[in-house]
């Protein structure tokens, strides 16, 4: 290679680190903003216009979903999570498809793209419209530079070179028709489960009923880290668990939390099912994994082995297992449903990964 060439290619290593570490600054710079500064007037616009929008998007579900975004966003964990990963030499165009079931549910795509030093097409859910776009404001206003590299679009989405798309079972057959022909990931419904061991049993801790109910509850469940069933030892008492149930008695105050919980509570009366009533929630036993909202399924096992042969067969509609032992492979401890690490990718896919390979 000659010294022309040795030059260019220098230049443009240095360039894209120069990049790169504006893109950790800025995001780094917006951690208080995100996670503390609740007084900020465009935060509470952002946040009054999500409500407006959707109901479901009350200022403790945004408050609570942006805290943890910003736990990301220290200057530590951004160079921690992208020093295994390529920044971008030649950007591509990435198009993200946004899901709208819990506040600012698309903000870990959107940094992915960014971090991989890729440019950043998105396409918002009609449930979640403005919380992105705060964010995005935020990071320009800091580092300009960011404004040809951050674009949101309502129209069909054209002139892009990936997707990466969320959404239902029904659209993700949508998306496979439209974007099959180019790189994606595209990702289907999932949802989280529980698994509670006795106490007695080797590498398992006690239950701590406080914090299951947060990974049950928080965002009143729509989220797909929710556990939406849980599987308990045989004879196991609930009574832990309506007690704890009480810390979200004030979703009843919430109008479409207290018609699902009305509304489903009633048929299960009419047609004499039987549930467990904890106040706040209906608790049903049921082989399926998926639940409404304001339900948990439970099923009774017998054997561990029998649990655990059921989450390997269910793999691929599980985000995420929580379990207060070790025993259960590749589970999170209670209370870290909500609380994903940066490095926990959805579906166990690797987006950085995918988009280094762009």
């Amino acid at each position: 290679m000659d010294r022309k060439l040795l030059t260019i290619f220098a230049y443009k290593i240095k360039n894209n680190n120069s990049m790169k570490n504006k893109i950790i600054s800025a995001l780094s710079f917006i951690n208080n903003k995100l996670s503390q500064d609740e007084k900020d007037e465009k935060l509470q616009l952002a946040i009054q216009k999500s409500y407006e929008d959707n109901p479901w998007f009350d200022t403790q579900s945004i408050v609570l979903a942006l805290k943890s975004i910003g736990n990301w966003l220290t200057k530590e964990n951004l160079e921690e999570f992208t020093k295994n990963y390529q920044f971008a030499k030649s950007p591509k165009t990435v198009a993200v498809i946004c899901a709208g079931n819990i506040p600012a549910v698309g903000f870990h795509d959107m940094l992915c793209v960014l971090l991989s030093g890729h440019k950043l097409l998105c396409k918002l859910s009609s449930q979640d419209k403005h919380l992105l776009v705060f964010i995005a404001d935020l990071l320009i206003e800091q580092e300009p530079s960011l404004k040809d590299r951050i674009k949101f679009t309502e129209d069909r989405i054209k002139d892009f070179d990936a997707v990466i798309a969320t959404g239902s079972n029904n659209t993700t057959r949508y998306f496979d028709y439209y974007f099959g022909s180019y790189p994606n990931i595209i990702r289907h419904s999932r949802t989280s489960i529980g698994v509670i061991v006795e106490d007695n049993n080797p590498h398992t801790i006690p239950t701590n009923y406080p914090l299951l109910i947060d990974d049950i509850l928080m965002h009143k469940g729509l989220g797909c880290r929710n556990i939406s069933k849980i599987f308990v030892p045989e004879g196991f008492n609930f009574n832990p668990l309506i007690e704890a149930s009480k810390k979200y008695s004030s979703f009843l105050d919430h109008n479409k939390y207290r018609n699902n919980y009305d509304y489903y509570k009633t048929i299960y009366i009419m047609n004499n099912i039987k549930f467990i009533d904890t106040g706040t929630l209906s608790i049903l036993e049921n082989k399926s994994l998926f639940s409404n909202v304001s339900v948990l399924h439970f099923e009774y096992y017998k054997e561990i082995n029998n649990v655990i042969n059921e989450i390997e067969n269910e793999n691929e509609n599980i985000q995420c297992v929580v379990s207060n032992s070790k025993l259960i492979p590749n589970s999170i401890e209670m209370g870290e449903a909500q609380n994903p690490k940066i490095n926990e990718f959805a579906d166990n896919v690797d987006t950085m990964k995918f988009l280094n390979s762009l």
